[in-house]
């Protein structure tokens, strides 16, 4: 410690004498702040060129020319606060719409007679100004129910002679007050559109999207459609389709307005929502828990799948939210009932304990089936339960369901909402017609008109990329495809110590090894006869997954004479094996053993060579290579040494808030080569986008982030050379959050490198690919999907940044979904050309298929990887990994639970293949 520094607890050592007082007339100099070292934020970079390789090709995209008249006027922001009458501001959503309507009815004099884009909640705005800058109203609504579908519900008409039972069941609202405060907030030149047009982007520019966005969702809600952001769903049973578990997929549309090369377009797509099967809440129930009757439903479970969903009550049509069950059964569920015409001693009304059943039957007289015996829907407050038999209640249309689908449901969910090109063409096109959208009263005051044809854009079809194989040959991929048939791996592995392993799967293990062995040979890949084949004993069956894992490695361990090199695992069911999870966690965090898992089902030569890519991958062979990866010539990435990284976060479900997330990042290793890769994977807490452990300093010398086990990994695979340019992938983040990878993560990147070695200054290259967006492409007069190798960089692109689209994979089934790539920041130069080519050539080099995919390899292996480790802790204690029940969290509230690392020997593996 420096001998002037003062000691513990801050007083100086030897009391000092006090300060000499200050002369009154002294004016206190201002002491001038360091100037603080700015910090550059960085932007996404500008087009710098389009690119003119490949056969041209015309094309028509689901994009709407927009013509804006008038671009002199203002949009008028206004923020809007609802209240009760008590002063109580409004929190429930869906009234907020009702309620503004209602001022525009009654007020609409003193408003001028204006039209309102109104958001729904906080923000409404408005062509020209309101007369003045804050405006309140008080407005009254007969019966508040929400908007949808039933907005003008007739409210409760039973016969209630004795006046007792409206008491009882009271409505969630009767006629209510409201007060309303409009204020104005910000004014917004429609000017900003033009300049978005031409690549002046501003926040006004995108709040005027924004407010035309509103518009569009405004004219919706108005129709009674569900909104899911920019997607609106039709209370049409000719739109829904049953998925199973009493869910059933909703197909609607998107559309959102987007400033682009050709100007302003109106973008229009098919979308799909799942909802809840609408009608009787116990068919609901037996569907979704698959079972005979009600009274073998599980009361737990159907507790949860019905809370806060919206219900409507016969014979008085009253909706209300479900807030829970009933403790007891219809029969003995008590509740106290005011007798009116029971008095006590003291004038009060008497209250009489009844049952419920009792109370509807007797008092009603509404005739029960099958209720008595069943939880009646309580939808009152925790206080005060409101009680109603289960067959009386009916699950209200166009309800979301956000739970993660099963296998099954996305199955049938993707069979069911595929439409070919064609077909896709002709909806959008009467979906468009239909809107009639010309007649949105603020887009005419706005002189906006929307063309009803589709744009016309220019594409070139890129050349696939050469691709060898074994014993020295190579072929060009035909229409993004092609197979190994006749043909060997172009570095098969040898599989020498491994056994079979059986968890209870029907099969013929002799026959399945013989076979295996053959086609083996087939591809060059020589596989010995396996030590053993270990099958799990009938009283194992019945443990648990964790237990029946624990018991088939003593097993292993009892009479493998050491760690073998490859297990085969024979798994029971096709699809989520609840025993997939241990397994995978065994072999790779606690004893380092590459695994594979199958179930053998329905196995042919077809489908062992398909394992077997897998299988080599993960083995440290290569299938196949990219012609250019071998000479090497590469444009800029065989020329000095180069990493691509390819990176994505996997988050829970919607309806799942404490799920950790999972960040995977995956690396090129071995350069020049850039089809052999390895991943890093890292919990983080839920819902949380960017990722935030690429770098992540413990100590002056240590550094326990994803990136300097990348980097350093890249340098011992590399020869011992440091990357000089570092290309990286992100998937998964939205326009909004552009500038976050730019300047949060890559920082991170830039700091793990500066900590391994401060002179150090390698060029970056930043790629978001985005594959949930709505642009669709179509071949003028073909049924066909476009080929593969499609690439679109003008007019429906950015009017400003360095975007295109590219189609890499052949669209077998639907309609070819493109993927959107938007680069962020290219420090190396590369011409559009190349770049285009290089994102191309990463479509070919994915090890576990024969054809192209529709996303860099390094990005879908991120996935795969985030997937498979991410089932490490799905079968954990659910206490470790849901610290907080229900409800939404803020991201970062919870301590998440870390993942165990991989083994050594395993972690530079291709596992995940």
């Amino acid at each position: 410690m420096d001998s002037f520094e003062q000691d513990g607890n801050g007083a100086a050592p030897d009391s000092l004498p006090p300060p000499p007082p200050v002369p009154p007339d002294v004016v206190p100099i201002k002491a001038e702040p360091e100037p603080a070292k700015k910090k550059v934020v960085r932007v996404p970079m500008a087009r710098r060129g389009l690119g003119s390789k490949g056969q041209k090709i015309t094309l028509l995209t689901n994009h709407f020319k927009v013509n804006v008249g008038s671009s002199d006027g203002h949009f008028f922001h206004y923020c809007v606060s609802l209240y009760y009458e008590d002063g109580r501001p409004v929190d429930g959503k869906g009234v907020g719409r009702k309620v503004i309507e209602r001022v525009q009815e009654t007020y609409g004099n003193e408003l001028a007679g204006k039209d309102f884009a109104y958001d729904g909640e906080k923000s409404l705005f408005t062509v020209g100004a309101l007369p003045n800058n804050k405006h309140e109203f008080t407005v009254v609504l007969e019966d508040v129910t929400s908007n949808r579908n039933n907005g003008n519900a007739s409210p409760d008409v039973h016969d209630d002679s004795n006046g007792q039972d409206r008491k009882r069941i009271k409505r969630p609202y009767q006629s209510k007050t409201f007060k309303v405060e409009i204020s104005f907030a910000a004014k917004i030149p429609m000017q900003a559109i033009q300049n978005a047009l031409r690549g002046q982007e501003s926040e006004n520019s995108q709040e005027a999207l924004r407010v035309l966005d509103i518009v569009l969702r405004q004219h919706a809600a108005k129709q009674g459609c569900l909104l899911v952001r920019q997607s609106f769903f039709q209370n049409n049973p000719d739109n829904f389709t049953d998925i199973g578990g009493g869910v059933l997929g909703c197909r609607g549309f998107h559309s959102s307005f987007r400033a682009s090369q050709g100007g302003l377009s109106l973008n229009i797509d098919v979308s799909t929502t799942m909802i809840i099967r609408p009608g009787p809440v116990v068919d609901f129930l037996l569907a979704n828990q698959n079972a005979r009757d009600p009274y073998s439903l599980d009361w737990t479970k159907a507790k949860r799948s019905l809370k806060n969903l919206r219900i409507k009550v016969s014979p008085s049509n009253q909706e209300y939210k479900i807030t829970g069950l009933s403790e007891q059964l219809c029969k003995d569920q008590l509740f106290s009932l005011k007798q009116k015409s029971m008095k006590n001693d003291n004038g009060e009304a008497e209250n009489l304990e009844i049952t419920v059943y009792d109370y509807f039957v007797n008092h009603r007289n509404i005739q029960l089936r099958y209720s008595a015996d069943l939880p009646c829907i309580n939808v009152g407050k925790p206080k005060r339960p409101t009680y109603i038999p289960l067959e009386l209640c009916s699950l209200v249309s166009l309800q979301r369901y956000t739970k993660a689908l099963t296998t099954f449901q996305r199955a049938s969910l993707v069979e069911k909402s595929r439409q070919k090109p064609q077909e896709r063409m002709t909806v959008l096109s009467s979906a468009l017609q239909r809107s009639n959208y010309g007649a949105e009263p603020m887009l005419r005051s706005c002189g906006i008109s929307i063309s009803t044809n589709f744009t016309q854009v220019e594409g070139r079809v890129l050349p696939a990329p050469r691709l060898k194989v074994g014993n020295g040959e190579d072929f060009f991929p035909r229409n993004g495809r092609w197979n190994f048939n006749n043909k060997k791996l172009v570095e098969p592995t040898k599989i020498e110590r491994w056994a079979v392993v059986n968890f209870s799967a029907r099969c013929d293990t002799n026959s399945l090894v013989r076979d295996l062995i053959r086609c083996g040979d087939m591809k060059g890949i020589r596989i010995d006869p396996p030590f053993d084949v270990f099958q799990e004993s009938n009283q194992n069956r019945r443990c648990s997954p964790l237990v029946r894992v624990e018991k088939m490695f003593e097993d292993i361990q009892s009479k493998l004479p050491g760690a073998p090199q490859f297990l085969l695992c024979l798994l029971p069911d096709r699809k989520n094996s609840d025993l997939y999870g241990p397994w995978k966690k065994k072999n790779l965090s606690e004893f380092g053993i590459v695994t594979q898992c199958m179930a053998p089902t329905r196995v042919n030569d077809q489908y062992l060579t398909n394992l077997l890519l897998k299988i080599n991958a993960k083995l440290g062979g290569l299938n196949s290579m990219l012609a250019i990866e071998q000479t090497p010539s590469i444009p800029v990435v065989s020329k000095v040494p180069t990493i691509i990284l390819g990176m994505d976060v996997s988050h829970g479900s919607p309806g799942q808030s404490d799920i950790p997330s999972i960040a995977a990042v995956v690396s090129s290793r071995q350069w020049p080569l850039i089809s052999r890769y390895r991943a890093s994977v890292r919990t983080q807490s839920p819902k949380l986008e960017m990722i935030d452990s690429l770098f992540k300093k413990v100590s002056d010398k240590e550094d326990e982030g994803i990136m300097r086990e990348v980097l350093l990994d890249f340098y011992t695979s590399s020869g011992k050379r440091k990357p000089d340019q570092i290309i990286i992938f992100r998937d998964g983040v939205s326009e909004s959050q552009f500038n976050q990878v730019l300047n949060i993560e890559l920082d991170q990147v830039i700091e793990a490198c500066k900590f391994l070695d401060e002179s150090w200054n390698p060029k970056f290259v930043v790629i978001v690919a985005q594959k949930n967006h709505h642009t669709k492409f179509f071949q003028q007069g073909s049924p066909d999907n476009v080929p593969p190798g499609t690439v679109i960089d003008n007019k429906i692109c950015h009017p400003k940044n360095n975007d295109f689209y590219l189609c890499a994979h052949a669209g077998m089934i639907g309609t070819t979904r493109p993927t959107h790539y938007h680069v962020l920041l290219d420090q190396i130069g590369f011409s559009a050309d190349d770049l285009q080519e290089l994102v191309h050539s990463l479509s070919y080099v994915y090890q576990r298929s024969t054809t192209a995919i529709s996303v860099v390899a390094p990005i879908c292996y991120a996935h795969l990887a985030a997937a498979q480790v991410g089932t490490f802790m799905k079968f954990e204690d659910a206490s470790e990994t849901n610290s907080s029940h229900g409800g939404v969290t803020a991201p970062g509230a919870i301590s998440v639970p870390q993942l165990p690392r991989l083994k050594e020997n395993v972690c530079n593996s291709m596992f995940f293949c």
